[in-house]
């Protein structure tokens, strides 16, 4: 009996294509000639495994009539028309939980990084200018700072938790009331830029969000204002923020996602007071490791005629 067949986007660690090589014939989207090999297999394929990145278009669903899976190897799930899937009976799975406290660190860092110019100085030392005594600006500190997080999911309240370890002051904003006890809530992204030192992005990237942080929100956080960005490209108005960037609007932003990664717009390479990091937060071998496990076990629940564990779209038609 033939092995089902499974469409890959994105390369995994070959213990996890080994794996998915033992249970499905495998197409490799990524590889050279893969986008035509995908092609022809479309009308076999029962199962894809994509990045929250990447997503799946509905033109290849609607050319793929044995699909009953799309196992999103993230938490986003803007490249994936859900509704669209749902009504095709197709359950679409992420792998939530396995990856906020990196993503929460990345933040935290990304704040550490800009603040205390970690970037500016490695540059500085190998330059040759601390041993020429050259002075170096003067870092800021955490302590007292307010820290506005906007989108308090998971990442978002993991990030609060840190950040008051370092003695910052939280408060958020949110699509939905959410019980956090003595953390303020404010009433729109704007009077959230408005009360922060530091505005940090995890809201989830949807059509409602989609340039979220445009340029009022920028001018609302002011020329001291520092932003960070570990959610999606997308809710950043990118040609706002580089317009602020440049003229002084706000101080600096550390950012780990942008729109069309990884061909990002090359102004942000010009500009110094910014910290660049190629989409990482997740980027660990242990938080790597359980994202895959989750995406190997829905699959596997799939396969077994069960619903999976982490479906992120109602139930398909019986």
């Amino acid at each position: 009996m033939s092995k089902p067949e499974l469409l890959l986007i994105e390369p995994m660690t070959p213990d996890v294509e080994a794996a998915l090589e033992a249970e499905y014939t495998v197409h490799r989207y990524y590889l050279p000639g893969g986008h035509e090999a995908a092609l022809e297999a479309r009308p076999r394929v029962s199962a894809v495994v994509t990045g929250g990145g990447s997503g799946l278009g509905n033109d290849w669903i609607e050319a793929m009539p044995e699909l009953g899976i799309i196992a999103i190897n993230g938490v986003g799930t803007d490249r994936v028309d859900l509704s669209f899937a749902r009504e095709r009976g197709i359950d679409v799975t992420t792998t939530p939980g396995t990856l906020t406290e990196d993503v929460a660190d990345m933040a935290l860092a990304l704040i550490l990084a800009v603040l205390r110019r970690v970037v500016e100085g490695d540059a500085f030392l190998r330059a040759g200018r601390w041993a020429a005594e050259e002075p170096f600006p003067l870092g800021g500190s955490l302590k007292g700072r307010r820290l506005g997080i906007l989108g308090l999911g998971q990442i978002g309240r993991a990030l609060g938790a840190r950040a008051e370890i370092f003695g910052m002051k939280v408060r958020y904003w949110n699509r939905r009331p959410v019980d956090v006890g003595d953390w303020p809530a404010l009433p729109t992204p704007e009077t959230l830029a408005e009360d922060s030192d530091v505005l940090a992005v995890c809201v989830a990237a949807t059509p409602e969000t989609r340039g979220i942080v445009d340029a009022r929100v920028l001018a609302a956080l002011g020329s001291q204002g520092v932003l960070v960005n570990v959610a999606r490209g997308s809710v950043i108005d990118e040609p706002a923020l580089i317009a602020a960037l440049s003229s002084g609007g706000i101080a600096a932003a550390g950012l780990d996602v942008f729109e069309n990664e990884p061909r990002i717009r090359e102004e942000f390479f010009t500009l110094p007071n910014t910290v660049l990091v190629p989409h990482q937060a997740s980027a660990t071998v242990e938080t790597r490791r359980a994202m895959a496990d989750l995406v190997l076990a829905n699959l596997a629940a799939r396969r077994a005629g069960d619903r999976p564990p982490s479906v992120v779209n109602q139930e398909r038609r019986a």
